[in-house]
């Protein structure tokens, strides 16, 4: 068993009532320190997030496990995207990792032990999973039209599903929705994002007509649906490099 597959030791990081994380409510004195240095510092990387996504995820060594997600984009450049990537939209969301999104171009690029790693977006964007909150179809559509062709790596830090209350263990890679039996996301999580949300998933579908994935659909990506293999890392001991090049 990979150490991603492996349920965390009793502790209380990873049970308890709740979701919240473990650790004493913030002080005022902490609160109003944050608040102002926010006002001094730049916080450059984080204003120039500017694209909101909501949608599902399955868990690479355990499709069967679906989780909703936020992400919340920044555009480095035309082909590529990096997001930073929530259980929800709320201010007590809890950050669970990252998602880098790349255009079909830069995909093809890549060799094809990394093309494994990477999943397609063009099913959870037809069938309407994938939505951008509170901006309406028509202004959205040109985006999930890119969106459509392009392919994502998500690592997951945080299994929250689990009931974890602190990151616990390695990271996870994550896969998109797909039409297969342990890729199609069940329909209570669909219908509770729906209703927290004031959106419907099958109302919205109509609207992705149209919409294509890559012009050459890539085989290696999404290797679980074509393989029935997921991948989950180790954590292996390793002795430590004992050199260092000259100052």
């Amino acid at each position: 068993m990979a150490s991603s597959d492996k349920v965390p030791v009793a502790c209380p990081a990873s049970s308890g009532e709740g979701k919240e994380p473990m650790g004493d409510p913030t002080k005022t004195t902490t609160a109003m320190l944050d608040k102002g240095t926010a006002m001094l510092q730049s916080m450059k990387p984080i204003r120039q997030m500017s694209l909101n996504m909501c949608s599902f995820a399955c868990y690479s060594h355990d499709p069967g496990r679906q989780i909703e997600v936020h992400m919340y984009g920044h555009r480095v450049n035309q082909d590529f995207l990096q997001c930073a990537v929530y259980d929800s939209s709320s201010s007590k969301a809890h950050l669970i990792g990252i998602e880098y999104i790349v255009s079909e171009k830069l995909f093809e690029s890549l060799s094809p032990d990394e093309q494994k790693l990477w999943h397609s977006h063009d099913y959870e964007i037809q069938m309407a999973l994938l939505v951008t909150p509170r901006v309406p179809e028509l202004v959205a559509k040109p985006e999930l039209k890119n969106l459509a062709k392009s392919y994502g790596k998500f690592w997951c830090t945080w299994q929250i599903d689990r009931g974890d209350r602190l990151p616990l263990g390695v990271p996870s890679l994550m896969v998109s929705p797909q039409d297969v039996d342990l890729g199609r996301i069940k329909p209570e999580l669909v219908k509770k994002r729906d209703e927290e949300h004031g959106i419907s998933t099958e109302s919205l579908k109509p609207s992705r007509e149209g919409i294509c994935g890559p012009e050459k659909k890539n085989l290696i990506a999404d290797y679980w649906v074509r393989f029935r293999k997921g991948f989950a890392l180790d954590v292996v001991e390793t002795d430590m490099k004992r050199t260092a090049p000259f100052p």
